[in-house]
């Protein structure tokens, strides 16, 4: 018999709530160095998900093999909410389809979250060149086959395959000498040893409106807000052609989808503050945004388009 005013001794303890997210700081995984537009994107948004969400985003610089060690990295993360990683073409367009043994899926490794924004190219020439459109370029490289050098920043990235896309669509002959990033390419392509360059507008802003080099188009399906005069490489003489950079918020495969929803509602908000759409459009972005299953079906849209030049143009990996 129990003793007078004891208390049975054991009792069923009641489940511990989940702390609320996010209850720490969360990493956001950046697959390039700190100071570039990925990295400023990651920045921005981060910055405004933790006001929102009362918590730390802390920016995780991961660079090395064009994006691929970050990815890697993020996707074999605790799909717990607690880390992020900002991908786009290079890590879920690009990649997949270039290297022959990838250690993430693109598709079943990652959890989209939301598109954040889109980075048209704009293409110029050396003002030695004698055209002034795209299709005076057509009509040139056509009658010029294999005489005209396009630069990019490296075999397979964004800039060397909006030229491939360009070459297949307009049915023209023209080489790609590939350099070790954007300084040295430009360097050239301002003395005129190539002619021309699929770039971002940020960095060939200052020389078009120098006069040092002659835009033609821009790579976007509707006209930049950073050159509203300028055509689309579409409208100026191939129709249906479109490629952009793009950047976007995504989380390891498996990650709640209550804290998915909730990271697409506040990242939704954030594009559209004024500061946060003028801090993007510094870096020649425009903000985009849409729901996980928007931004998912924007990948395979990615992976397969890539997949056809990547074949066609027998672009193999350095």
């Amino acid at each position: 018999m129990a003793a007078a005013g004891g208390a049975p001794q054991s009792f069923a303890q009641a489940p511990a709530l989940p702390a609320p997210y996010p209850s720490r700081p969360v990493r956001f995984i950046v697959p390039f160095p700190p100071g570039g537009g990925n990295d400023t994107m990651a920045r921005t948004i981060g910055n405004q998900l933790a006001a929102a969400l009362g918590q730390q985003f802390v920016v995780d610089n991961r660079p090395g093999a064009g994006g691929l060690i970050g990815a890697e990295t993020a996707a074999h993360a605790v799909p717990d909410g607690y880390t992020l990683f900002l991908g786009g073409v290079a890590s879920h367009g690009i990649l997949p389809n270039l290297q022959p043994k990838l250690g993430y899926d693109p598709v079943k490794d990652f959890s989209p979250v939301s598109l954040i924004a889109a980075a048209p190219l704009i293409l110029v020439v050396h003002p030695a060149v004698p055209v002034r459109s795209v299709k005076e370029l057509v009509q040139f490289a056509k009658a010029k086959p294999g005489q005209l050098n396009f630069a990019s920043n490296g075999t397979g990235g964004s800039s060397h395959l909006a030229a491939e896309l360009f070459k297949m669509m307009s049915a023209t002959d023209m080489v790609h000498v590939p350099y070790k990033g954007l300084s040295p390419a430009l360097t050239d392509l301002l003395s005129g040893q190539v002619q021309l360059m699929f770039s971002s507008t940020v960095a060939m802003l200052p020389q078009v409106r120098a006069g040092r080099l002659r835009p033609l188009a821009m790579t976007s399906a509707k006209r930049s807000a950073a050159m509203p005069d300028l055509p689309t490489v579409a409208e100026a003489g191939v129709p249906g052609y479109e490629t952009v950079s793009w950047y976007g918020v995504l989380a390891p495969a498996g990650t709640p989808k209550p804290i998915i929803d909730r990271l697409n509602r506040e990242i939704a908000r954030a594009v559209q503050l004024p500061d946060v759409r003028e801090r993007m459009m510094s870096e020649g972005a425009e903000p985009a945004g849409g729901s996980p299953a928007e931004f998912a079906a924007h990948i395979k849209r990615e992976l397969v388009r890539w997949s056809q030049v990547i074949k066609q143009a027998r672009i193999k990996p350095d």
